[in-house]
């Protein structure tokens, strides 16, 4: 990695861009999938290196799962449930019925197709297989032409301890559908956990990297708890940029705006800013918070403004060509 310990959020985005720029993005969850399919249509896929939350991963019917890492690569494999925003497209249910007739939990919805899915990934683990290794033969299966990687092969589950006391983060977000109250988050095993892989490498070496419009809290800070990844993105001479996740003081999916409020963060893309400065040197802000932009820019940030809704396919594209031009 180069050398860049004097270098500012300011100081990045130097690097000549164009048609042959290489992109790193930080990922996790159904809005980063939006957007990733928007950017790989727009721009040569193998360009693009995606480092993928793991830590809302769970093991469940004693079945390795790891939600982020199959939305993403489903999403670009183009086999995801639309009407959903996760599972596979056309699934059905027969195993995951047949399990509640021997009294098994059957709050996590999984598809039968999405099963097969779950046992390879649990089976090479087993065999002594990483899960690097693991993510990069499922989405070679599928036709994925992107890499992607896991932030760590490491497992990292994350906690939330709430007013009923401490759940995986799966449990609180499924089974008690985001109800209590957040206290604290924390991501086992993290300390000792290390990148994947070539995680460093395309922070390092990329021409920009895009945190993209995930939850800040369990999509996007586990993945700078993974001790060097968010030093390797204070360094890197790529420009940082990210995608707001909240309009209006709204998250368009999950508790993001729920979690801002509980865990005393400002209910805003503003709050979200403030998380980044550390790295980030250019945030995009919907049209709707047009007025946060001077209070953003108070933080060292360029800040853009621009219709970041992804309710089509069109939308996807246009704010991935949008951002592509900030690049530039």
């Amino acid at each position: 990695m180069r050398d860049t310990d004097q270098q500012t959020p300011k100081d990045k985005g130097q690097r000549t861009t164009g048609n042959g720029q290489k992109i790193t993005a930080l990922a996790g969850g159904v809005g980063a999938a939006k957007f990733l399919l928007g950017l790989t249509r727009v721009m040569p896929p193998e360009n693009l290196t995606i480092i993928a939350n793991t830590g809302d991963d769970v093991e469940h019917f004693g079945l390795r799962i790891s939600p982020d890492i199959d939305t993403v690569t489903y999403t670009l494999a183009g086999v995801i449930n639309e009407a959903t925003g996760w599972g596979l497209a056309d699934d059905s249910f027969e195993c995951l019925q047949w399990l509640a007739r021997y009294d098994e939990a059957t709050w996590f919805n999984l598809g039968d197709k999405d099963f097969a899915t779950h046992i390879y990934r649990t089976n090479a683990l087993k065999q002594g297989k990483t899960l690097s290794d693991v993510t990069r033969h499922i989405s070679a299966s599928l036709g994925v032409r992107s890499t992607i990687l896991p932030m760590s092969d490491a497992y990292t589950p994350t906690r939330v301890q709430t007013d009923e006391g401490e759940l995986h983060f799966q449990e609180y977000f499924v089974r008690r559908r985001c109800e209590p109250q957040v206290l604290e988050i924390r991501f086992d095993n993290i300390a000792t956990a290390k990148p994947a892989h070539g995680v460093l490498a395309a922070i390092g070496d990329a021409d920009a990297v895009v945190i993209c419009p995930s939850n800040p809290f369990i999509s996007i800070s586990p993945i700078l708890a993974v001790p060097g990844i968010r030093k390797a993105l204070q360094q890197t001479a790529a420009q940082v940029i990210a995608i707001t996740p909240i309009i209006a003081g709204q998250a368009l999916k999950g508790p993001a705006a729920d979690m801002l409020r509980d865990l005393g963060h400002e209910v805003s893309a503003r709050g979200v800013a403030a998380m980044y400065q550390d790295f980030v040197n250019l945030f995009v802000l919907d049209e709707a918070d047009a007025a946060l932009q001077s209070s953003i820019a108070a933080f060292g940030m360029q800040v853009a403004v621009m219709n970041t809704l992804m309710k089509t396919l069109a939308d996807k594209e246009q704010l991935a060509r949008r951002v592509l031009a900030l690049m530039a």
